[in-house]
């Protein structure tokens, strides 16, 4: 595919926006489809695309893409909404790109229910946040067949600059499912060591620069430490809920395939923990206060 595309996008959420409005700005035909339809409306009207009032609007596109909180949604608008879904009004050869964050294994099976009415799947979660989603360069995992992956490509790279073929479908969710369980370890691991570390008479500040020089760097502790938690802002723009969710798919991956990682039940559990305590709407760099609540000893 060159040029243009028909692109129906189906989630005009934080992320999906600035995602969307990506795809205008790159000459593609953009259907907006949002469960608040003033919300389409609005995007519509901002950017020069077209509103969705149904999923049937999106008949004429070569390609949809999902960007919705869980896997659990996706096959809902793809085949068990009003109508039948996205999907009943899709034409044979159309595909799918599910951008959202999925269980890998549900994944597979949405990829053969959809190949049934002709229609490919690529899965192509993203890492990044609301600042790269805005300036057009996520990292982007895909995993699908090549021909739907080298098809769905020139619209993937509106949407991103760091494009990945990991694998077959559901490669995508399992990475960024794992990488994201990679992160939430690394978060947790920092706030007791700080909290440690403090109790015992370190100044966290202190401690911040010396992790960044040392082999206790990660992202959390060069991009989140001072300037989340320390200042008090707690403004990461990711919810503890979606943490937890990842968190959750990377564990259940492991017992689906039969690999004892005892880790990331550990880690899956602290963040649920997290996400109840908090709430799942909250940033989920949160936790840390949360959990040094809990964890003090008097």
């Amino acid at each position: 595919m060159t040029g243009k595309a028909h692109v129906g996008f189906v989630g005009i959420g934080n992320m999906g926006w600035p995602m969307a409005a990506n795809l205008v700005r790159a000459g593609h035909v953009v259907t907006a489809y949002d469960l608040d339809p003033l919300r389409a409306q609005k995007f519509a009207a901002e950017f020069g695309a077209t509103a969705s009032v149904t999923l049937k609007d999106l008949v004429d596109c070569a390609f949809v893409v999902t960007m919705l909180p869980t896997g659990k949604e996706v096959r809902h608008a793809l085949l068990e909404a009003e109508g039948g879904g996205a999907a009943a009004h899709l034409k044979s050869g159309a595909i799918v790109i599910d951008m959202s964050s999925a269980e890998p294994v549900d994944t597979r099976r949405l990829g053969d229910d959809l190949a049934e009415l002709g229609i490919r799947l690529v899965d192509a979660p993203v890492s990044g946040g609301v600042v790269r989603a805005e300036s057009g360069t996520l990292a982007i995992m895909i995993g699908g067949e090549a021909d739907a992956v080298a098809a769905a490509r020139p619209v993937l790279s509106a949407m991103g600059d760091r494009l990945f073929d990991v694998g077959p479908l559901g490669c995508g969710h399992a990475m960024k499912a794992l990488n994201n369980y990679l992160a939430a370890t690394s978060f947790a691991a920092m706030s007791e060591a700080v909290l440690i570390g403090e109790r015992f008479g370190l100044d966290p500040n202190v401690m911040a620069d010396i992790f960044n020089v040392s082999t206790g760097k990660s992202f959390c502790t060069e991009n989140l430490l001072k300037q989340e938690i320390l200042s008090g802002r707690y403004g990461s723009g990711f919810a503890a809920g979606l943490l937890a969710k990842d968190v959750g798919i990377a564990s259940d991956l492991g017992e689906q395939i039969g690999i004892d990682a005892p880790v990331s039940r550990l880690v899956r559990d602290r963040w649920a923990e997290a996400r109840d305590g908090v709430g799942p709407n909250a940033d989920h760099t949160r936790a840390a206060p949360y959990w040094a609540s809990k964890a003090v000893k008097d």
